[in-house]
C-alpha cells in the first residue's frame, strides 16, 4: 500500500512523468499491475540512502555476533541438519 506522499501508477503510466516525480518532487511512485505493486521509482538520493543504511545494519550485526564470544556452529552441524532434511 503506498504510503503518504507517494503516487500510484500504472503499469502503462508516462515514464517521464514518473522519474519527473522522483526527481524534482522526491515523490516515489509506487508501480501496478492488476492491483498488485510490482515496482518503485525514487530518487537516486533515496536509493542511496537505503543501501546506506542497509549496508550499516548488515555491519551492525556482524560486529555483534563477532564480539559474542561464544562459539558459532560447526560446518559438520550444518551440514549434517541439512542433509537430515534432505532425506
Amino acid at each position: 500500500m503506498p504510503e503518504r506522499g507517494e503516487g500510484d501508477a500504472p503499469a502503462g503510466a508516462a515514464p517521464a512523468e514518473v522519474v519527473e516525480r522522483a526527481d524534482r518532487d522526491d515523490v516515489p511512485t509506487v508501480t501496478t499491475r492488476r492491483g498488485k505493486e510490482v515496482a518503485a521509482a525514487v530518487s537516486v538520493e533515496a536509493l542511496r540512502k537505503y543501501r546506506e543504511r542497509e549496508e550499516r545494519e548488515i555491519n551492525r550485526t556482524i560486529d555483534e555476533r563477532m564480539a559474542n564470544p561464544a562459539p558459532g556452529t560447526p560446518v559438520e552441524d550444518i551440514m549434517r541438519e541439512t542433509r537430515a532434511r534432505s532425506e
